[in-house]
């Protein structure tokens, strides 16, 4: 398994944001997680159209984006179970249900059955972390539930990104009941490597004042840009809300991916 080091030689958390938990990949000193989409507001009705709720066993486990009214993007690790190996094994489709068209985690919009779980061929070590959902019945499509489309260039430097998400409210507590957004700002793969060396292609990178960014139960779900889908919530180092950059998949790297396994 990849441990990435760290500026000045710290060993800080570096974990996934699925669920319910923070699931520490790399030696850590214990970090406080503290927030949703950590400084987020409330998502007005219909402001994010395209944003899902992954529903594990009927409860929310990650995000996710919609593609095409077939077609969920989210990430590997919200779909996946690691064994002792280090190797990843899909998880039963049937255990899945995305919930669409509602900024209420409980209730309103349209909850489907997924049937399909397809994931990168190439995930671990933090790396291709992303997966397509193949719906049991198509989506339609209203005010409120709409396909975001793919990039069509790469994501540029010292962009403000808006992410999306009903991450934990606070460490091991209740998940917010309506969806959280807000603002990051993207940097290059060359400040991504000297901040937390993870400077790859494949990864945007996306920095924030601390007490902001990513949380747990935001993983899979969007990072936005002008309008087009350009990341998927990975990880964050340092637990929630560091100073240090959150790790997105690049959606722009994974397009060919994408389009080979879905209908988009």
């Amino acid at each position: 398994m990849v441990t990435p080091r760290f500026a000045n030689s710290l060993a800080l958390t570096i974990a996934v944001v699925v669920g319910c938990c923070l699931l520490p990949a790399a030696q850590s000193a214990p970090g406080w997680i503290n927030g949703r989409v950590v400084g987020g507001e409330d998502a007005a009705l219909a402001q994010f159209p395209h944003q899902v709720s992954l529903r594990n066993g009927g409860s929310h486990s990650c995000g996710g984006s919609i593609l095409s009214r077939n077609y969920i993007l989210t990430a590997a690790h919200c779909v996946t179970n690691e064994d002792a190996n280090g190797f990843h094994t899909p998880i039963a489709a049937s255990r899945f249900t995305i919930r669409a068209g509602s900024n209420d985690r409980f209730s309103g919009g349209v909850l489907v059955q997924v049937v399909e779980v397809i994931v990168h061929e190439n995930y671990g070590n933090f790396l291709n972390d992303v997966a397509l959902l193949r719906l049991e019945s198509p989506l339609f499509y209203s005010n409120s539930i709409k396909a975001i489309d793919l990039p069509t260039a790469n994501t540029p430097d010292d962009a403000d990104i808006i992410i999306s998400g009903w991450g934990l409210l606070k460490h091991q507590g209740d998940l917010p009941r309506y969806l959280q957004y807000n603002t990051l700002k993207s940097i290059s793969v060359e400040k991504c490597g000297e901040l937390i060396d993870f400077g790859v292609e494949s990864e945007l990178c996306l920095l924030h004042e601390a007490n902001n960014g990513a949380c747990n139960g935001d993983s899979g779900g969007p990072a936005v840009y002008n309008n087009q889908v350009v990341g998927v919530a990975g990880f964050v180092v340092g637990g929630c809300g560091s100073t240090y950059p959150d790790g997105y998949a690049r959606v722009y790297y994974f397009n060919d991916w994408i389009r080979q396994h879905s209908d988009v």
